[in-house]
């Protein structure tokens, strides 16, 4: 039980408020009561949501993320009509972490709860209560509190307009207040100066903000996104298609002109051109389907449907079933147009030239590489895609255009190129089970369990190794019965791989492949016991016991309906070296900020200038992030000592491992210190 609050905390409360950064309010509610006739009425709350964020709907399945609520303190003279209505554009989507469907909304919601007026006097205090996610990590359930008081003479225009619960403006956010009753509020332990416990709620703002910045990991998706694609083009190169264009089109801009220098800057603008084309496709996908279409690819059960059969359809035309090509008409009027022009126009259309002509190969790669940076959910992301599949698809033209002797050197066309069309079309059929998998998920079909996902990868990696081998053939391959240097080594790496898979048919989290495979709660047959649990799910005795064994703690701020929350201890807390550590070098405390467990009393506090209320232990361990720590979303983690002053910055949504184990170990050297 919280009692009494140190006059120290308080002034140091409002001391280190000014540095609360990491608070976030993506969603702002007014609410406003409607008188709709003599004996009905309706409390509507209307908000607005920032861009990334999103706001869960009503009536969600048990075990998800939190559902938009009106809960009731006070009731007299009225009862509530039903239960709380959403309006506004929702969005249906498929989670795979929880396995269900989700609904939320963005941009703007309006919540309407309707009430009966049963006598001539009424009253009702009560609450809104909702969740918000973006990608990166979600906030605490949120409270939007809401008071009338009148008689049911009011005519049916009438509208008495409450508090609204609107974003607070600077001044007011940098100058929060928290105060309590002294008898219902205390740091968590009774202070007792003989004992020597510590004051663990004091706040420590100001030193975990000299530790640095939480860790962001949004620059390196992007450089992935980025290397993804110059892997493509790279890829797309080495395909019939395009490598034997290379040397025609360079000793073409070579001989064209009696000037080498014009020759090397035609090639250049070649090149040029083939980065805007490609990167110009990137854009348009983002335009056709703008920025909220796209973060709702990653879940969207037919939109992963049908990527699934585009990638099989793509695979199949690498293994020589047929080949996907544009009319030749395009390609010969662009041809004829580029001819009868001249200048850099002529240059620009030689390079669409090449796109279409090219397309057989390229189209399968451009293909799935859009829909997997798509699915990542950045507007930027196809046009950062398409940036690096062009750079590595017009490098060669310009290399070569500057060192025309490189030209002799260049690996003869031949049956490799085939080779590496096939092994395509393995990866493409491995990618699309992804998509399936989702889709699965969604309608709830129970085919693709991860049991039969992994069964499927390690036949395709396995057969892929034979082909390499040369055990396997398709129609436009060679008869060589030699395996070359290169072949042995990826076909080692291939059957490696199918290898290294088996454990997960029997639970082994296969980190390398965590991104790909379905959920580990889709397992029928698990023995893998190397899961993380908290020690102790209250703070203050967790602090104690710290104090007594002189270990350091990680506190864990998370929810229920969190799911990156839960993304995080399937990728990161599974690995043997930060379980080791949470088992053995910290004492783990996780505190559920969506906890609904009422408290023994209402806790009253002002924060923002606003008087809110503490009504179960999820609000109270949400209240201790805020005003402790400065920070109001999950995942976050915070390392303390035995006293509650940090060890290092904070963690918040990073599944890079390596950096979490860095992060916990800077932790114990503090400590040691």
């Amino acid at each position: 039980m919280i009692k009494r609050l140190s006059l120290g905390w308080i002034l140091a409360t409002l001391f280190f408020l000014p540095a609360l950064a990491q608070i976030q309010e993506p969603a702002r509610f007014k609410s406003e009561w409607k008188i709709i006739s003599d004996k009905e009425a309706e409390i509507v709350f209307e908000g607005t949501i920032d861009d990334g964020w999103h706001v869960y709907s009503t009536d969600l399945e048990e075990g998800g993320p939190i559902s938009a609520t009106f809960n009731v303190d006070e009731i007299t003279g009225a009862e509530l009509m039903g239960k709380l209505e959403a309006k506004g554009k929702e969005i249906d989507v498929n989670d795979p972490i929880f396995g269900m469907q989700v609904r939320y909304f963005e941009k703007k919601v309006t919540f309407i709860q309707k009430v009966r007026l049963t006598e001539k006097t009424y009253k009702i205090a009560g609450y809104l209560e909702y969740g918000a996610c973006n990608d990166e990590n979600c906030l605490p359930p949120t409270k939007v509190d809401f008071q009338i008081s009148g008689e049911t003479n009011l005519t049916n225009n009438a509208k008495t307009k409450t508090a609204a619960a609107a974003k607070p403006d600077e001044s007011s956010r940098q100058t929060t207040e928290h105060t309590a009753s002294a008898d219902t509020l205390q740091t968590g332990l009774e202070e007792n100066t003989n004992t020597g416990f510590a004051d663990y709620w004091q706040p420590v703002i100001k030193e975990l903000q000299q530790y640095g910045e939480t860790t962001n990991s949004s620059s390196y998706s992007w450089l992935t996104i980025f290397f993804t694609g110059f892997i493509g083009g790279l890829l797309a190169l080495f395909t019939p298609c395009v490598w034997p264009i290379i040397p025609m089109t360079v000793s073409f801009f070579l001989k064209r002109s009696n000037n080498r220098r014009k020759g090397i800057r035609d090639a250049w603008i070649y090149g040029t051109s083939i980065v805007v084309i490609y990167v110009a496709l990137g854009l348009a996908v983002t335009l056709i389907y703008g920025a909220n279409k796209l973060n709702e690819l990653s879940t969207n059960a037919f939109f992963n449907l049908f990527f699934c059969l585009l990638l099989v359809i793509f695979a199949a035309s690498f293994f020589g079933a047929f080949e996907i090509t544009l009319p030749s008409k395009w390609s010969n009027a662009v041809d004829s147009k580029a001819e009868k022009t001249a200048g850099l126009l002529s240059i620009f259309l030689m390079a669409f030239t090449l796109a279409l002509v090219s397309f057989s190969c390229t189209g399968p790669i451009i293909g799935f590489l859009l829909v997997e940076v798509s699915t990542t959910g950045s507007i930027l992301a196809p046009a950062i895609g398409m940036l690096g599949f062009a750079i590595a698809l017009a490098l060669p033209f310009t290399l070569f255009a500057l060192f025309p002797s490189w030209l002799k050197s260049m690996p003869k066309s031949g049956g490799w190129m085939n080779a590496i069309k096939v092994c395509l079309g393995f990866l493409e059929l491995a990618f699309a089970l992804k998509f399936l998998s989702v889709a699965d998920l969604a309608y709830g079909w129970g085919i693709l369990d991860r049991e039969t996902f992994l069964a499927l990868w390690i036949v395709i990696f396995a057969l892929l190794g034979m082909y390499l081998l040369g055990k396997l053939k398709f129609p436009h391959d060679d008869n060589s019965t030699k395996v070359s240097v290169p072949r042995f080594f990826l076909a080692l790496f291939s059957l490696s791989f199918a290898v290294y898979m088996l454990p997960g048919l029997w639970g082994a989290p296969l980190k390398a492949i965590s991104a790909f495979a379905p959920p580990m709660q889709t397992q029928d047959f698990n023995l893998y016991n190397n899961e993380v649990h908290a020690q102790f799910y209250d703070f203050e005795e967790g602090m104690e016991y710290a104090r007594k064994n002189k270990k350091p703690v990680m506190l864990d701020f998370t929810g229920y309906g969190c799911v990156n929350c839960r993304k995080m201890e399937l990728a990161v807390w599974t690995d043997y070296r930060v379980s080791d550590m949470l088992r053995n070098d910290y004492v783990l405390i996780t505190l559920y900020t969506d906890d609904k467990e009422k408290l023994p009393e209402p806790i009253r506090i002002t924060e923002n200038g606003q008087e809110r209320t503490l009504r179960t232990v999820g609000d109270k361990w949400s209240y201790l992030q805020r005003v402790k720590f400065g920070a109001n979303a999950q995942p976050f983690y915070v390392l303390l000592d035995n006293e509650g002053k940090p060890l290092n910055k904070s963690y918040a949504y990073d599944e890079d491992v390596n950096k979490y184990i860095e992060f916990l170990q800077t932790g114990l050297k503090n400590f040691r210190k």
